[in-house]
């Protein structure tokens, strides 16, 4: 399940099913009674394990799975296809990180059961791209007319390559593509994504240059283990650090997302202005993890 397998009407319908969640908690807390989400985790995660299983803990369900590759019977080489169809006879829904790209998709066409994608490689992230979508139209009230830089790793970032390929089906969005030449968005995003679209971007390499046009900046962290050599890793990790003085130049009512962990992109001092939303955006998660999760099992918004 990607966010672009929906249309954007579909997409609303799931953000206004996250919405009334928040409000109205009570209304949903036994709507998955007796259902099962598996959650197969080939590689490390904090936020978005934790996330899925907040989200259906708190519809009532009940979880199981693994959180490394290492702890399953994939470290005695079983496939992908053929763990998921095991699973398929334990659970009702599953939710899969893979470091392979694409396998969460193999995995969706042996199953059973809905397979949800929760990050394949540098790929994809689609359940993050739908709470960024949910914290911008909650806080910012709306997802069309806005500027958004987008800052850091912008070449393996899937966070940032789902972002955008969700935000040009919305009109009047400008990305402001902020990193040093080595990290810079790969060119299918380019061309393929933000060219064809017709939207207006621009690439700039100072983060000061672009913060007063923001309405939204996108921090990310780069990461180690996208990188081939330490030594790479180690010359750009500090590129971009976000403080009180890079602050000072933004807008009133600019946002900062961040789809976390943060290392040192984001100082702390940060956390205490009014305008860091990234810990909101985890809360948001759960909220929209949990539409997700009933629509896909026929409760709640029909995907079909």
């Amino acid at each position: 399940m990607s966010p672009l397998d929906l249309s954007v009407e579909e997409l609303a319908k799931v953000l206004d099913l996250a919405n009334d969640i928040e409000k109205n908690p009570e209304k949903y807390a036994h709507k998955c009674d007796g259902k099962i989400l598996a959650t197969l985790f080939y590689e490390p995660s904090t936020r978005t394990r934790l996330s899925f299983e907040s989200a259906m803990m708190r519809l009532g369900g009940k979880v199981l799975g693994f959180s490394s590759a290492n702890s399953s019977s994939a470290a005695k080489g079983e496939s992908v296809a053929d763990t998921v169809r095991t699973v398929s006879c334990y659970a009702d829904i599953c939710a899969m990180r893979h470091p392979k790209e694409g396998a969460p998709l193999v995995a969706s066409m042996a199953s059973e059961i809905p397979v949800i994608n929760a990050g394949d490689g540098g790929h994809q992230h689609p359940t993050q791209t739908l709470t960024d979508l949910l914290t911008i139209r909650s806080l910012k009230g709306r997802l069309d007319n806005i500027t958004i830089g987008l800052c850091g790793d912008l070449k393996f970032g899937r966070t940032v390559h789902s972002l955008i390929e969700a935000l040009v089906r919305y009109e009047g969005v400008k990305f402001v593509l902020i990193s040093p030449e080595e990290l810079r968005i790969p060119d299918y995003i380019r061309e393929d994504v933000l060219k064809a679209s017709g939207h207006e971007f621009i690439e700039v390499e100072r983060l000061e240059e672009a913060m007063p046009s923001l309405d939204l900046l996108y921090m990310t962290r780069v990461q180690r283990e996208r990188f081939f050599n330490e030594e790479d890793y180690v010359r750009m990790k500090d590129f971009y650090i976000l403080d009180k003085a890079k602050m000072a130049l933004a807008r009133e009512d600019m946002l900062v997302l961040h789809p976390l962990p943060r290392v040192n992109e984001i100082s702390v001092e940060v956390d205490a202005d009014p305008r860091a939303a990234y810990f909101k955006q985890v809360q948001y998660g759960v909220y929209v993890r949990m539409a997700l999760i009933l629509s896909l099992l026929g409760l709640g918004v029909d995907l079909c």
